[in-house]
């Protein structure tokens, strides 16, 4: 009774001069595909440009170019592996040790009273620490760490302008360390290899990033240091870290790191506005970053 009843309507809307078009022509116009796609990319570079524009100015475009290409990586020497083999190797490769460099170059010129009054009054240099990196402008890549005769890898590849943080505690032995931002896990390895840490909390509040740091101190820091719980991976909110170990911090101020800044210099870019603390940015010339710190200092 259906088909008769719209075989009539289609002859009268026929007549009329109206006709329907076949289902398979019918097109039902939407808002998702008639508009135009940008992808999440683009619109978060416009974005970036709005915004870092502002803040950098004549810099951006540098920093911005940098950020678009390829990351350049920092080798941690593992002091828990047969370091001295692992250093022989690195220097193989025409890749040099930033840390002890700048602070062999620091000693070296501390008769001037202008060089050593930039440098850091309240902070001391860890010999432990060894990060090797290529010089500027050059954008060889490091292979990939190897499990050494102890069962450990040799060095962890990382942004080195990461270690600048671990460098300006001046940490000295017995400290208790908290990392509140520990994963990956980069930040946390280097202090483990000053050799200065009693104890160490190393927090994250994203539980799959603090699996990746354990990850990361399972591939290079040997059980029995482990199991002696020098090392507490825990994931709790930072900001409420006060209500969870409270009376640990009762006051704080920012000390003034102009002569960090001096000492590293010849293998960072800081971006020279920087009122408060220290800012590493991308460069072609020095990729790393971007990476701000300060340092905070109790006051008793």
């Amino acid at each position: 009774m259906a088909a008769p009843v719209l075989r009539g309507v289609r002859e009268s809307l026929r007549r009329v001069g109206l006709t329907t078009a076949p289902r398979r022509h019918r097109h039902k116009k939407k808002w998702a595909t008639t508009e135009p796609k940008f992808p999440a990319t683009r619109l978060a570079l416009q974005s970036f440009d709005m915004t870092y524009s502002i803040q950098f100015g004549d810099l951006w475009p540098s920093i911005r170019v940098s950020l678009l290409s390829e990351q350049k990586y920092g080798a941690l020497v593992n002091n828990f592996a047969s370091w001295h083999h692992v250093i022989a190797e690195l220097e193989q490769l025409s890749a040099k040790d930033f840390v002890n460099e700048a602070f062999c170059h620091w000693k070296l010129e501390s008769n001037n009273r202008q060089l050593a009054a930039l440098a850091p009054a309240s902070w001391t240099y860890s010999p432990n620490l060894r990060c090797f990196t290529f010089a500027k402008g050059d954008v060889s890549r490091f292979p990939r760490a190897r499990l050494g005769s102890l069962g450990i890898l040799d060095y962890y590849l990382m942004d080195a302008s990461s270690l600048l943080p671990v460098l300006a505690l001046g940490l000295q032995p017995g400290d208790t360390v908290l990392d509140l931002c520990a994963a990956p896990g980069g930040k946390t390895l280097a202090l483990l290899q000053t050799g200065c840490c009693a104890n160490l909390a190393a927090n994250d509040v994203s539980t799959s990033r603090t699996g990746r740091l354990q990850k990361v101190l399972h591939s290079y820091v040997p059980q029995d240091i482990r199991d002696k719980n020098r090392v507490r991976v825990t994931s709790w909110d930072g900001r409420k870290w006060g209500e969870l170990e409270g009376d640990t911090y009762d006051r704080v101020q920012i000390e003034d790191l102009t002569g960090f800044r001096n000492l590293f210099m010849d293998t960072f870019f800081f971006f020279p506005s920087c009122q408060v603390g220290e800012l590493v940015i991308p460069n072609l010339m020095a990729n790393f970053g971007p990476m701000y710190f300060c340092k905070l200092h109790r006051l008793t």
